[in-house]
């Protein structure tokens, strides 16, 4: 609730509010199981803040351009305040409302939403987005802080009582199966639970976070990416708590500066977005639409199962799993193999973190699974090609990070761990491992599959 501008504006009217959210999902693309769990705990948290400050949440599943003036005409509303998002989708939606609601003479207005600016203010002399990130966040700099974050309304004026869906009528959340137990265990959404983590994160893990971020084994980064995902926390309380944290302790200067450009590639992915709302389906680099990629069922399912004989790549797609998050270096690692190794269509990458992150977020989701694949904005360089051997043992040397999350090598010491096949046999028996059995051989091998992405990168390069 807090930093909220519309419900801000809304609160200090002193008129009666309803506050209401609705479940569109034609409106964008659907979100994915992972990502719907969290919502449900998010509106349950939601719906106890807004109580405790005397007024109700109001649940309402269909098309938003019609339940929202139906609603603001049951209950003789003034005016209607809601929170820009600045997508395609939504901003169609939002003229819709706008001409229904002056229809009825009722009020309308929005406000900037979680963004740190507007895409309107970072573009070329030609009014085209940037591209590359580098020159971009330059310029995001250049503007200055943002705006300050605004208080959560003290109390709000209660509205007339309105019928409302319940929330188990939405079937957000898994039953039959329920795979979610790993979620519960990992994450509590809510406003409290991503406030409380800021601060730890400020005042503890920001001082190792430049070296510490890209260790998979340590508790190296802030797990605030589903808070912001759901505007549990926006990017301008991040942004103002992690500068005033580096004034208050000029210690943590060099930490918040490398987490703030993270926050900064966030915004990045969003404006693409803007500009490019066919972001997950779409090469942004159109040379890549004659890619000679390989279609592989039983490829795909060994990776999504974390089951391709590559420890690191396993231990990334078991905590994928497990948690709903995974590492972001070793997102790039596992994204890379899918990609380079295996020649697989980053559009089936993108989908499957679609549907397992609870962060999976319509900006960053496919621009970062389109930077690993070299056919998005600032893309890498297409023959860098991750070897998932040498960032296991940099990034995990002690094998710690694969020891928990791949448990049939717990056993393997740590100078083989992250190539198991390469142990005697005499080793894979102290350890218990069967390869082949207890722990896949590799599915393809490093060498060989680097060699034959080199080659299919450099011919569409070519082309």
């Amino acid at each position: 609730m807090s930093d909220h501008p519309a419900l801000h504006a809304a609160g200090k009217s002193g008129a009666p509010v309803v506050c209401l959210y609705v479940l569109d999902d034609s409106i964008a693309r659907p979100s994915g199981g992972a990502a719907r769990w969290w919502l449900a705990q998010s509106l349950r948290s939601l719906e106890a803040e807004i109580a405790a400050r005397s007024g109700s949440l109001v649940l309402r599943k269909g098309l938003a351009a019609k339940i929202i003036p139906e609603l603001a005409r049951e209950i003789g509303a003034r005016a209607v305040h809601w929170n820009t998002i600045a997508q395609a989708p939504h901003q169609a939606v939002e003229r819709q409302l706008q001409a229904a609601l002056a229809k009825l003479g009722v009020d309308s207005e929005s406000f900037p939403g979680d963004l740190l600016v507007p895409p309107s203010a970072i573009r070329t002399k030609e009014g085209r987005g940037l591209r590359v990130f580098t020159p971009f966040w330059r310029r995001l700099l250049s503007l200055g802080d943002p705006p300050k974050p605004l208080p959560a309304p003290k109390e709000l004026r209660p509205g007339p009582k309105v019928a409302s869906d319940t929330l188990e009528s939405w079937r957000l959340e898994p039953t039959r199966p329920d795979w979610a137990g790993g979620l519960r265990e990992t994450w509590t959404p809510g406003e409290a639970s991503a406030r409380a983590r800021l601060r730890d994160f400020l005042k503890h893990t920001s001082r190792a976070y430049v070296g510490d971020r890209d260790r998979p084994d340590r508790e190296g980064t802030s797990g605030l990416s589903p808070h912001l995902r759901f505007g549990e926390l926006s990017p301008r309380q991040v942004w103002h708590a992690a500068r005033f944290a580096a004034d208050e302790d000029p210690a943590l200067g060099p930490g918040v500066e490398k987490f703030l450009s993270e926050l900064g590639w966030r915004e990045f992915c969003r404006h693409l977005l803007h500009d490019h709302p066919d972001l997950a389906s779409e090469n942004l680099q159109t040379q890549f639409d004659g890619f000679p990629w390989k279609p592989d069922k039983i490829a795909l399912a060994a990776w999504q199962r974390g089951r391709t004989g590559y420890p690191i790549v396993d231990a990334g797609l078991r905590e994928l799993w497990h948690t709903g998050v995974m590492h972001n270096r070793v997102r790039m690692v596992v994204a890379s193999f899918l990609v380079k190794h295996l020649l697989i269509d980053w559009r089936d990458g993108e989908a499957w973190f679609w549907d397992t992150l609870v962060d999976a977020d319509a900006g960053s989701n496919p621009a970062n699974w389109q930077w690993v694949a070299g056919c998005g904005a600032d893309a890498a360089p297409y023959f860098r090609v991750f070897n998932p051997i040498l960032q296991g043992e940099k990034f995990d040397p002690d094998g710690t990070y694969v020891r928990r999350w791949v448990g049939e090598l717990r056993g393997m010491p740590a100078k083989l761990i992250h190539q198991p096949w390469q142990a005697t046999p005499i080793e894979l028996a102290s350890a218990g491992v069967t390869l082949g059995k207890t722990y896949p051989q590799p599915i393809v091998d490093h060498a060989r599959g680097r060699e034959r992405a080199l080659a299919a990168y450099a011919k569409i390069r070519k082309s």
